[in-house]
């Protein structure tokens, strides 16, 4: 799903292949396998730069091994983050963050201050129920993330709202349609930055 996102957003001037790291859990749901995913991501990165890989975009909201793919590859390297939070705060916008990660919650908010944008930063907003069931129901999913986009909205003043994950990709595409509030989708976001990246 996620790689289809990408080629999407890509377009075929930047044909895309997915990678799976080799180890580790399906979600990152907890700062553990947050941690736990940074070296296999590495690993997955520096395998694929080997080859006639042109860039990389690591395709999960925590950006796990993001600035080590940076330091050993020396390719244009998007983190999922990183670049959907650079994109929602630019021009000082207000902008809050819709995820289904309660345990991350503090990893998130510490990544938005290592970024420098929590002077725009309205708040994250959770969905009700654990992250691994929503994912395997989307109707449900796009319910529960759907309301907690209007509470960053109508509760704490965000313009813009980032859907804080890469398995929630789907659903971020279709609350862009949903909700009167801008949505910042992680992968599209992660594209457009790769996209500059390459015409640099």
């Amino acid at each position: 799903m996620m790689t289809a996102i990408a080629r999407r957003a890509l377009g075929p001037a930047h044909p895309v292949r997915g990678v799976t790291v080799a180890r580790g859990p399906r979600m990152l749901t907890d700062p553990a396998a947050l941690r736990a995913a940074a070296p296999e991501v590495l690993a997955a990165g520096a395998a694929a730069a080997g080859g006639d890989c042109a860039a990389l975009l690591v395709a999960a909201f925590g950006d796990p091994g993001l600035a080590a793919l940076r330091a050993a590859t020396g390719l244009p390297v998007a983190g999922l983050g990183e670049a959907a939070l650079l994109e929602a705060a630019a021009d000082g916008t207000p902008f809050g963050i819709a995820t289904t990660t309660p345990l991350l919650a503090d990893a998130i908010t510490a990544r938005v201050a290592e970024l420098g944008l929590s002077d725009r930063y309205t708040g994250l907003r959770l969905t009700a129920g654990v992250p691994e069931r929503l994912s395997a129901d989307p109707a449900v999913l796009l319910d529960r993330l759907e309301r907690a986009v209007r509470a960053c909205a109508e509760r704490d003043g965000a313009r813009t709202v980032v859907i804080g994950g890469g398995p929630l990709g789907e659903a971020a595409e279709e609350l862009g349609a949903r909700c009167a509030v801008r949505i910042v989708a992680p992968i599209p976001a992660a594209c457009r930055s790769l996209a500059r990246l390459l015409t640099e």
